[in-house]
């Protein structure tokens, strides 16, 4: 079995630029400049790419429309909602049986690689990677796709890289620069794209890295946004003044997302830990896995796949309190089964969709129990809150710029709203900002010679 490091220059033989543009690269900032702005466009059709890919699935598998979302079905075929994650699991199950016969090793991710291989992935497994991610939320598993577009884009930034001899701390640049545009087009947020790519991937915050990895981030979005001009669907408030009781239940909210996000993650390894005591064949765990799913989508389809149509009705629909409730509880078991039993995917989107409806739940609570403003704005406490009970992932700067764009935020009109009214996305005053701050910061660093 190759090493990732080999595997990766053995690709890049295979496609090696001539050296004179090789040394053109290395020697220019903006020349590297450019380059990182191709990977956050590649990253970008990534994005779009398999999103088409598993809303096909779904239409041959669920039979949807083209434009339906499958967790926002309201009800489902109950031989549908068993059979599909069932079958699928299995299928998925075999796939991984011969991909270990040929490539026993795991899958090299993106941190892994900056941090242990100095950005070398093998593409091949790339790919497997994000096909495994399409399959798994392509036949409903309660997973998102934000692992395959990370992985697949990161992959290809690492083989670019070393098909143009980068260095060491440019190839690692590149890799998050595959990653930010990634993040940035899956969720419509680049600023978010880019903190992602500085604290998970690069590691760290520095002038030199900023204006490629946030370029690629808005390079990557504005591809995305192309192909995929919906938002999440997403709504919030002009907020003119927080005060000490506001600060005080954020804290509240942040301390429940924490022991949930606690809880799901743990509830994983706990799934694994119970299918090793089981002794079930590794290849079968999928099916079984599918088989739960199924079951729990067939009491509330909102549990199937990344759970974008669920976040969109979460937001419009006012259901009662137990069955938001009900859903909570269905999409973090469904979740905790999914990843538990091995299928590819991420906890991105489900940890939204579970801030949003957690943020209905404690709003429901809140009211009428503490006087002030605070009791006054459930939609405050519904929609900007929400997004504080999405899953913690160790990175407080990237999660709150990301809750704050997919809460509108940024990239929104900053018009006051009364309760009832959510704020526009019509206005891209803060991408106009976000690439001049870039343009500075390129301009006003040093440019050494690449050597």
């Amino acid at each position: 079995m190759l090493s990732p490091e080999k595997n990766a220059r053995t690709l890049s033989r295979r496609l090696e630029v001539p050296r004179a543009l090789r040394a053109f690269v290395r020697a220019r900032e903006s020349s590297f400049l450019f380059l990182g702005a191709g990977v956050g466009a590649f990253a970008g059709l990534v994005v779009a790419a398999m999103s088409l890919a598993v809303s096909e699935l779904h239409a041959v598998f669920f039979g949807l429309e083209r434009t339906q979302r499958l967790s926002a079905l309201e009800a489902m075929d109950p031989s549908r909602a068993l059979i599909v994650p069932t079958l699928g699991g299995l299928v998925f199950g075999l796939g991984l049986l011969l991909v270990a016969r040929w490539r026993p090793a795991r899958e090299v991710d993106a941190i892994e690689a900056n941090a242990l291989h100095g950005g070398r992935m093998s593409l091949i497994g790339s790919v497997i990677v994000a096909l495994q991610t399409v399959w798994s939320s392509g036949v409903g598993a309660s997973v998102g796709l934000e692992a395959g577009y990370t992985q697949l884009g990161s992959g290809v930034a690492s083989w670019i890289g070393r098909a143009f001899h980068l260095r060491r701390r440019d190839l690692r640049t590149l890799v998050g620069c595959g990653s930010a545009g990634a993040i940035a087009g899956a969720f419509g947020a680049p600023i978010a794209g880019a903190f992602y790519a500085f604290e998970l991937i690069i590691g760290s915050y520095s002038a030199a890295t900023l204006a490629p990895v946030g370029l690629a981030a808005l390079v990557g979005y504005l591809v995305a946004h192309v192909f995929e001009p919906s938002a999440l669907g997403i709504g919030t408030l002009y907020v003119s003044h927080v005060g000490g009781q506001d600060l005080a239940v954020a804290s509240a909210v942040g301390i429940a997302g924490a022991a949930v996000g606690i809880s799901i993650m743990r509830g994983v390894a706990l799934c694994e830990s119970l299918l090793n005591r089981l002794r079930l064949p590794p290849f079968l765990r999928p099916a079984l896995g599918g088989l739960i799913v199924g079951l729990l989508a067939c009491i509330s389809p909102q549990v199937l796949s990344s759970g974008h149509g669920a976040l969109q009705i979460s937001s419009v629909l006012e259901r009662p309190l137990r069955d938001i409730a009900l859903v909570f509880v269905l999409k973090a078991l469904a979740s905790v089964v999914s990843l538990g039993v091995g299928f590819r995917g991420g906890l991105f989107f489900a940890s939204l969709l579970l801030g949003a409806l957690g943020g209905r739940i404690f709003c429901r609570c809140f009211i009428g129990t503490v006087p002030g403003p605070g009791a006054r704005s459930p939609c405050l406490f519904h929609h900007r809150h929400g997004g504080a009970l999405g899953l913690g992932h160790r990175r407080p700067a990237h999660n709150d710029v990301h809750c704050a764009r997919d809460h509108g935020g940024f990239l929104a009109d900053r018009r006051r709203a009364d309760c009832g009214d959510h704020i526009g996305t019509g206005d891209s005053r803060d991408v106009w900002i976000f690439i001049r701050d870039v343009a500075v910061s390129f301009t006003r660093r040093d440019h050494p010679q690449r050597g």
